[in-house]
């Protein structure tokens, strides 16, 4: 598994809000500026799906990221298998300085696990600045 992290300064109450909710997964899910989450959809259950779609903001390029929740436990962890039968693991741990957020998802086979690792630590990236410029 490809792991990435990040330390959110902010109450695990929000960190999990923003993470989950669609409404705030649109505002942060993008690995660069030139990318964006127009659509968003999420059943927070054990059980439940979720759907995002990523686009380049010209209009050339666009997917979905989906999957099936494995495990939802509030404000721990949120596991899930993406479409293509790749799992995830997320952790999210209150420290001192904050909560961390702990990724790890089993690599895909076309691109170089480095170039994947960048792409995922930029979204959490991105994740940290919008929620910490609430």
């Amino acid at each position: 598994m490809i792991t990435v992290q990040n330390n959110i300064n902010a109450p695990i109450e929000t960190v999990w809000e923003c993470w989950t909710s669609p409404v705030h997964i649109t505002k942060w899910n993008n690995a660069s500026d030139d990318w964006h989450t127009p659509y968003a959809e999420n059943d927070l259950r054990t059980g439940g799906k979720f759907k995002s779609t990523m686009a380049s903001k010209d209009g050339t390029m666009s997917f979905d990221f989906e999957g099936e929740y494995t495990l939802v436990e509030q404000n721990e962890a949120i596991e899930y298998v993406m479409a293509d039968g790749r799992k995830v693991e997320v952790s999210f741990t209150v420290t001192p300085n904050g909560v961390d957020v702990i990724e790890s998802f089993d690599p895909e086979t076309q691109n170089p696990e480095e170039m994947q690792r960048g792409g995922w630590q930029a979204i959490l990236n991105n994740f940290k600045k919008y929620v910490e410029s609430l």
